[in-house]
């Protein structure tokens, strides 16, 4: 057999139904919490022009894109992450929209990464955008939103790293050094390679009070707020990185005014990978893993960059296989609304018809409902019911019928008895 009909494309899974069940979970959840905060879903493409997805995605995320020509000719590909499909929105359709704007958007997302634990080539994400307000208190959400997100799913330990990557360029900005350098730099940042943004800077011809603050600004990190304090010290002769030093605060004042109890870390060296960035910027993590859970930051002018006008945004992208690994790894419960399932078994397929109208009237009634279709003898279709968990069986059998009454088996219990259907709900439901 040829050997590609038996796998899947490297970087690619099948969802087993546990797997499927745990991501569905935390999608209902992402769904509720974008209702509770007032985001409306939107659903934008898998497949975008190449140009727009890889505008400021960053280099490293340009060379990693699943990138083809359609039969028209037309350089396109699979979406790397939501914010640039939302970006286009914001600056079209959505453009006389009143603002500020709240999104959420979920779905599958596509990069050619090397396969490893919570690294994937087709992932999923739960999405917000705040576009519209240019004010701390829309960053400040948009971190209120991801905790909540990640304490009602029911993860227990987790720590969000924060930073503001407008510190870093409000210094290249003065110095004058490029875009594309600052990219460059930023992007040995966000890998952690010091060295390497060290050097880059070097190149780009900056003064030794340049790099000093850039070396000193690395090593800077801690829990409390006496790190903004040592970061305005360092930037003191940048006004523009003092002022997103001070924004930054702002928002941290936010979120401990606002009562948010999590465990954060302040780096004022932290950079993200996409070139988008231009102010506070933030990870989830866990201890149990060494990859982000999720990320997000503000970003001022994309939307301008897609011919929307200067609209300023801030969002955040969790990563819902990464949530689902996080969670199994912490040993958390995942509590679904699922009413009891019901295995209705005809006793013989002359009653086939009347097991079919039992199911109808049961699944009305709410409850999950499965019929005996493989033509097993009773007994066998109760061993079946009991192997696999379901909690209830109905029998129906001609004496039953005739009388308008079921046999209801509680299989936990393995107890029945000879009921009317109209008591089947109560007596389930009690």
């Amino acid at each position: 057999m040829n050997y590609t009909f038996n796998q899947t494309v490297r970087g690619m899974r099948d969802l087993l139904p546990k797997e499927a069940k745990r991501l569905r979970f935390i999608e209902r959840i992402a769904r509720k919490i974008a209702d509770l905060y007032g985001y409306e879903e939107v659903i934008t493409p898998v497949i975008e022009y190449y140009d727009l997805l890889a505008a400021k995605i960053g280099e490293e995320n340009r060379k990693r894109m699943y990138v083809f020509e359609d039969l028209g000719g037309r350089k396109v590909a699979l979406r790397p992450e939501f914010t640039a499909s939302i970006a286009r929105l914001i600056a079209t359709k959505l453009r006389t929209a009143p603002k500020p704007l709240r999104l959420f958007s979920t779905g599958s997302l596509y990069r050619y990464d090397e396969p490893q634990f919570g690294r994937y080539r087709e992932f999923w994400q739960a999405n917000y955008e705040l576009c519209g307000s240019p004010m701390p208190e829309a960053d400040a959400e948009i971190i209120f939103l991801t905790a909540d997100l990640l304490r009602k799913t029911g993860l227990r330990s987790y720590c969000f790293k924060i930073g503001h990557v407008g510190v870093l360029r409000g210094i290249f900005n003065h110095e004058g050094i490029s875009e594309e350098r600052q990219n460059n730099i930023m992007q040995s940042l966000d890998k952690k390679e010091k060295e390497k943004a060290i050097k880059l800077l070097e190149e780009a011809r900056a003064s030794q009070k340049c790099l000093n603050s850039l070396k000193r600004l690395m090593e800077i990190s801690g829990k409390d707020l006496s790190v903004i304090e040592d970061m305005k010290r360092i930037v003191n002769d940048y006004p523009n990185a003092v002022k997103a030093v001070m924004n930054l605060n702002e928002v941290l004042n936010f979120l401990d005014s606002g009562g948010l109890k999590i465990d954060m870390l302040i780096d004022a060296g932290f950079a993200r990978g996409l070139e988008y960035y231009t102010g506070i910027v933030f990870e989830v993590y866990v201890p149990e893993m060494d990859i982000a859970l999720g990320g997000g930051g503000r970003y001022d002018n994309l939307v301008k960059l897609f011919g929307g006008g200067k609209i300023p945004a801030v969002g955040v992208a969790v990563g819902v296989d990464r949530l689902s690994l996080a969670l199994e790894k912490q040993g958390a419960s995942m509590h679904y609304d699922k009413p009891p399932k019901i295995l209705v078994i005809p006793v013989d397929r002359s009653m086939m018809g009347e097991a079919f109208k039992v199911s109808s009237k049961l699944r009305e009634d709410g409850f999950c409902v499965e019929i005996e279709s493989m033509g097993r003898s009773v007994s066998r279709s109760l061993s079946d019911a009991d192997r696999r968990g379901i909690e209830f069986a109905v029998v129906l059998g001609p004496k039953e019928v005739k009388e308008g009454k079921v046999i209801l088996r509680n299989m936990a219990k393995r107890k029945q008895m000879t009921i009317e259907l109209d008591k089947v709900r109560k007596m389930i439901n009690d």
